[in-house]
C-alpha cells in the first residue's frame, strides 16, 4: 500500500493507493478539489480511518470504503452495495456487526436504511409502490440521515409523513 503525505493548498492530504480509483483522505478541503470534478464523499462507522474522501467521479462504494482503509474487524459489510456509483457531498455509514438490523429491536422502529421494501410495507399507508420508491430513493441518493427525509420520496407527503416519523429510524 502507497502512503503519501503532502500540504495541498492549505490542506493536508493523504493519498492512499489501495484500488484501481486513486483516492485521497482530506482534512481540509481546498478549491482545488471542488473545482476539479472530483467527488467528496465522507465515510464513517466501521472503517480503519473515518473521514472526507476524494474520488474521481464515476467511484463506486468500494473505492470510498478503500480510500477509509477498508472495512474495519466489526464491520456488517454484507449490508453495504459496494457496487452502487457514490454521490459528491454523500455520507457513507457502516455499521458495525449487529446494528445492520432493519427493524430495532430495542423499540420496534423500522430502520429506512436497512428495512427491504417488504419491512416497509408493514408501516400505515406504505404498499408496493411507496415501499419501492423508498428503496429506489435510497438506491439512487444512499441512505437517509434523517427520517424526514423521507418528505423527498414520491408519494410522501406531510400528512403521511407525519404517520410515519414515530414509527422509523435510520
Amino acid at each position: 500500500m502507497l502512503v503519501i503525505g503532502a500540504v495541498a493548498g492549505g490542506a493536508i492530504v493523504n493519498a492512499v493507493g489501495t484500488s484501481s480509483q486513486s483516492s485521497e483522505v482530506v482534512i481540509g478541503v481546498d478549491e482545488e478539489h471542488t473545482e476539479s470534478g472530483e467527488l467528496l464523499v465522507d465515510v464513517q462507522g466501521a472503517v480503519e480511518r473515518p473521514g472526507i474522501v476524494v474520488l474521481a467521479p464515476g467511484a463506486r462504494v468500494v473505492d470510498a470504503i478503500s480510500g477509509a482503509g477498508g472495512f474495519s474487524e466489526d464491520a456488517a459489510s454484507d449490508s453495504i452495495n459496494l457496487a452502487r456509483e457514490v454521490q459528491d457531498g454523500e455520507q457513507l455509514l457502516v455499521p458495525v456487526e449487529g446494528e445492520a438490523e432493519a427493524v430495532d429491536d430495542g423499540n420496534d422502529l423500522i430502520n429506512i436504511n436497512r428495512a427491504t421494501a417488504e419491512e416497509l410495507q408493514q408501516l400505515p399507508r406504505v404498499g408496493p409502490s411507496v415501499s419501492a420508491a423508498i428503496v429506489a430513493h435510497r438506491d439512487e441518493h444512499g441512505p437517509f440521515s434523517t427520517v424526514d427525509q423521507l418528505e423527498d420520496v414520491s408519494g410522501i407527503g406531510p400528512a403521511m409523513m407525519e404517520q410515519l416519523r414515530p414509527l422509523v429510524t435510520v
